[in-house]
């Protein structure tokens, strides 16, 4: 991959209130469902894995983060594409990862500060998991998730068309208008979308985001160009071609994704976490300003992952299905103070107060949500 993550840090905005961190940034999180968990150790230039052969089927990894930098950890299978993922771990905290994989070579790979390719561990998974009857609501939750997916897709189609139509007619005022309505199934779909590890770079990188000497294509570059010059050459437009050309890539792959409970499970906090480093701080949409879009799209996102699992998990840990429930509620009533017409308003109009009350509901929420994958995982 070519893409650099973003850093999230604590960020002082304009009244010199300074901005919550992330959940994962600053406790433990607390979805360790396994005493069994294998063990990474990850420091600043170092990705210690406690055991290179993994039996296929249920795993579960706990990461410490002992360095000096926030650190993310992947599970990648052949050509970068993601098994698992967890990012924001900070400095002397830990996280578990419960997911399923199946028989054969992947790598395990440590990215400190969040950026590059990171620190990369050969692993080897054998053998086949035990037979055992699924849970029909899971089965029906993966079945339904799947349809979702790709229904999410199908639909992004013709909105991004348009926006691309606009752009390539040089009409500057509609391919705002559709900009933010075009990345509206991306962001729900992120974390599946990102799987994918060659789509995710070429069309959702930001121009921070990239290592010296990369191109820079996709949403963001024709994004910024739209709301700086307004001139749109033949290279924004070549650029939304591609751009259309990734979509309809996605499109014929989306039903090759491997999907099970605990990846849907991940998958919701994944979103959340994608609203906590990359929407709160305002940097995804550094020109538009259309960040509480892609929040939206993130929570609806996370909230249709976990509604699919809910039957099971209400009757596993009926408390956590409470505060799930309750905790949408709340960050879905914060997003619908900022609600103007169809979309939201910039978010270069909220001030650090508010950006801090939607910091918090966020936290509120990621924090139950890392446990989701726990209960499914039983």
């Amino acid at each position: 991959m070519s893409v650099v993550r973003r850093r999230p840090v604590a960020r002082v905005l304009g009244t010199g209130l300074l901005l919550a961190l992330p959940l994962g940034l600053t406790a433990c999180n607390s979805d360790d469902s396994s005493g069994d968990a294998i063990k990474v150790t990850a420091k600043d230039k170092s990705c210690d894995v406690a055991k290179k052969d993994w039996p296929a089927g249920k795993n579960s990894l706990k990461v410490t983060n002992k360095g000096n930098q926030i650190t993310e950890l992947y599970v990648y299978a052949q050509g970068d594409r993601i098994v698992t993922e967890r990012e924001n771990i900070g400095p002397g905290t830990s996280a578990t990862l419960n997911f399923e994989i199946k028989a054969g070579k992947y790598e395990v790979a440590c990215k400190p500060g969040m950026k590059g390719d990171g620190i990369r561990q050969t692993i080897t998974v054998a053998g086949t998991p035990a037979e055992k009857a699924v849970d029909p609501r899971l089965a029906q939750a993966v079945a339904h998730y799947r349809v979702f997916i790709t229904d999410t897709v199908n639909q992004m189609l013709p909105v991004a068309t348009d926006f691309v139509t606009a752009v390539k007619a040089g009409d500057v005022a509609r391919a705002k208008e559709l900009y933010p309505k075009s990345r509206l199934g991306w962001e729900t779909i992120e974390t599946v979308a990102e799987s994918f590890g060659d789509l995710d770079p070429q069309m959702d990188a930001r121009e921070a985001d990239l290592e010296q000497g990369k191109e820079w294509s996709g949403w963001h570059r024709i994004e910024k160009t739209l709301w700086t010059t307004g001139r749109i050459t033949d290279t924004e437009k070549g650029y939304a071609d591609r751009l259309l050309a990734d979509l309809k890539t996605l499109q014929s792959r989306i039903n090759t994704v491997e999907i099970t409970p605990t990846s849907i499970a991940n998958g919701a906090k994944g979103l959340l976490d994608e609203v906590a480093t990359k929407k709160i701080s305002g940097e995804e949409e550094a020109f538009s300003h259309t960040d509480l879009s892609d929040f939206a799209g993130n929570v609806d996102g996370a909230k249709k992952a976990y509604d699919l699992l809910k039957p099971f998990v209400a009757e596993k840990d009926a408390a956590l299905a409470a505060t799930l429930d309750g905790e949408f509620v709340n960050i879905q009533g914060q997003l619908a103070k900022y609600k103007q017409g169809e979309g939201y308003v910039g978010y270069d109009t909220v001030d650090a107060a508010k950006r801090k009350e939607l910091s918090d509901v966020v936290n509120a929420l990621g924090e139950p949500l890392s446990k989701l994958a726990g209960v499914v995982a039983q």
